[in-house]
């Protein structure tokens, strides 16, 4: 095989197809373009309007501590038993069936002691309940 080249043998470039191509394309593009005398685009945006939250008649914060203590609206209970805080969920939502109780439990708590705050709001008689989580002090967001 020999791949040299030849002295003298210059490239042809056949222009004549590249014309009808482009010619193609232009036709289509004039037959399949709508024109209109429009000059802007008239756009309804969307608005929103949220209304107010309810307001809950009573919110019990309970605040669970990386070591299983417990605090509940800032007040810190005495010991860890399911049956202490449920005492202190029923005179924090002072007869109040409709209170919202929020946990708000430390990233690195047991999973167990928001499984005990769970059923001392049962046994108090609570059944509106939000999570809250909160990062260790050292973490980025």
């Amino acid at each position: 095989m020999n791949f040299r080249k030849r002295p003298g043998e210059e490239p042809e470039i056949n222009l004549i197809a590249f014309i009808d191509v482009l010619l193609v394309i232009l036709i289509f593009l004039m037959l399949s373009t709508t024109y209109s005398k429009f000059t802007e685009l008239q756009v309804s945006l969307p608005v929103a309007d949220a209304e107010k939250t309810k307001d809950y008649p009573r919110e019990i914060i309970v605040s669970v501590a990386a070591d299983g203590r417990y605090a509940v609206n800032r007040k810190a209970v005495d010991g860890r038993s399911v049956e202490l805080l449920a005492a202190e969920l029923r005179a924090a939502a002072a007869d109040s069936n409709e209170a919202v109780v929020i946990i708000s439990a430390d990233a690195t708590a047991a999973h167990q002691s928001v499984v005990n705050v769970l059923d001392a709001a049962r046994r108090a008689g609570l059944a509106r309940l939000t999570f809250a989580t909160q990062a260790p002090a050292g973490a980025s967001p």
